[in-house]
C-alpha cells in the first residue's frame, strides 16, 4: 500500500512515516503544497494525508485541483481547525475524510484502512487471485487451496504488490520504491530475504510454485504448469 503525506511539519511527519512503515505502507512525503501535488499528479499512490496549512499551495488547493484533474485517489485531511464549517469546507473541496490534530495514530490508521477499503470495493478490486492463491485486501488475510497464510504487514505489502503486477518481472529497484519508499541501495540484499520468507511461507508445501526469480532481471509472481 502506497501513501502520500502532505505536512510541512517534520516532526509530526517522521512519527506519522514511522508508524505507517511498521503498518507496511510505502510512504512518500512531501513537505510543501507545490511538491506535493506535483508527486500526486505524476504518480500513483493508494491514499494520501494531506495538512491544510501548508507552505505554497494549500491542501485544500491541492484537493481541489485533484478533482479537477479527475484524480480518484481517496484523501484524508488532517487540520488543527476543529469547527464544523472548516470539515464541511475541507470535504466539499473532494476531501474523503477529515481528522483534527492531535490525534491517535490508532484512529488515523483506521480511517486510513476504511478508505483504502472503500476505494478498492468502488473499483471492484478488494480481492486479488493468481492461480490458487487469494488475497482478500479488505479483510488482509491471504490463502492458497483454502489454507490461511499468516503474513506480516511488509511481506503482506510486498505480495500485494507482485498480484498487482502478476505475470510481469518486476526489479529490485521497483520493488524498493514501491514497498519500502527509500531509494534503491544496490548493497543491501533487503529484497532477496524478504522475498526467501515469503517464498517459504506462500509456496512450501504445495505442488506449484508461484513465485519466480528471474536471474538478473527481478521477481514475478505467476501460475504456470
Amino acid at each position: 500500500m502506497r501513501a502520500l503525506f502532505i505536512e510541512d511539519d517534520e516532526k509530526a511527519a517522521g512519527f506519522l512515516a514511522k508508524g505507517l512503515k511498521e503498518e507496511g505502507y510505502a510512504v512518500v512525503h512531501a513537505a510543501d503544497g507545490e511538491t506535493g501535488l506535483h508527486l500526486a499528479l505524476t504518480e500513483s499512490f493508494d491514499v494520501a494525508i494531506v495538512d491544510i496549512m501548508l507552505p505554497g499551495i494549500d491542501g485544500l488547493s491541492i484537493i481541489d485541483e485533484l478533482r479537477r484533474r479527475r484524480v480518484q485517489m481517496p484523501v484524508l485531511i488532517l487540520s488543527a481547525k476543529r469547527t464544523v464549517e472548516e470539515r464541511v469546507r475541507g470535504l466539499r473541496a473532494g476531501g474523503d475524510d477529515y481528522l483534527t490534530k492531535p490525534y491517535a495514530f490508532s484512529e488515523l490508521l483506521a480511517r486510513l484502512q476504511a478508505l483504502v477499503r472503500r476505494s478498492q470495493a468502488e473499483t471492484g478490486q478488494s480481492c486479488l487471485e493468481v492461480g490458487d492463491l487469494r488475497i482478500d485486501l479488505e479483510r488482509r488475510t491471504v490463502t492458497r487451496e483454502d489454507r490461511k497464510i499468516d503474513l506480516p504487514p511488509r511481506e503482506f505489502a510486498l505480495l500485494v504488490y507482485l498480484a498487482r503486477n502478476a505475470g510481469r518481472v518486476v526489479s529490485k529497484t521497483m520493488i524498493m520504491e514501491q514497498v519500502w519508499d527509500y531509494n534503491f541501495d544496490p548493497q543491501t540484499n533487503v529484497v532477496e530475504s524478504r522475498m526467501c520468507r515469503l517464498r517459504d511461507r506462500v509456496d512450501r508445501g504445495f505442488a506449484r510454485p508461484l513465485l519466480h526469480t528471474v536471474r538478473g532481471v527481478g521477481y514475478v509472481l505467476r501460475d504456470e504448469p
